[in-house]
């Protein structure tokens, strides 16, 4: 486990390694802490993928500078290729980013169905969900004998 200490200095950040104490301490794996910078940190925290112990306000006082510091790659490449090229790239890699990503989606609903349906590796969805609901009811069917039998030997009991 690698301990960065991120320091204000008013004006500056100083990034160091070491064991001293810190008010606010951002547990998580290198990808986790990574994607703490993404669209929605907040389900992160709520997963426990990452965690903060200590000041919380001054954990998103850093996080929110991170953001600030981040660098924007179109702006970065207008610098080289000018910008009317800079955002068509942008534009091209965030179409092919979408793209991908709903290619992925539909890959892996594409591999549940045929593991499900064709191969017969899978459950499918209806199938399970009608098993379940069977099994609540048997469930409630043999809650509701034992709550009889528990009645009637208090009866027998009794008398």
């Amino acid at each position: 486990m690698t301990r960065l200490l991120v320091e204000s200095t008013g004006a500056t950040l100083r990034i160091t390694r070491g064991d001293t104490a810190a008010d606010a301490v951002v547990v998580g794996g290198p990808f986790g802490l990574l994607a703490l910078g993404g669209d929605s940190p907040e389900a992160l925290l709520q997963r426990g993928v990452v965690q903060i112990r200590g000041d919380g306000e001054l954990a998103q006082k850093f996080r929110e500078l991170a953001l600030l510091l981040r660098p924007d790659p179109e702006e970065e490449l207008s610098l080289v290729v000018g910008d009317v090229a800079a955002h068509q790239i942008g534009r091209f890699v965030r179409l092919a980013r979408g793209w991908a990503r709903k290619a992925a989606a539909t890959s892996v609903q594409n591999l549940a169905e045929y593991l499900a349906h064709e191969a017969r590796d899978l459950v499918p969805r209806n199938e399970g969900n009608q098993l379940l609901r069977g099994v609540d009811a048997l469930r409630e069917d043999v809650d509701r004998l034992a709550a009889r039998i528990d009645v009637m030997t208090r009866r027998l009991d009794a008398q």
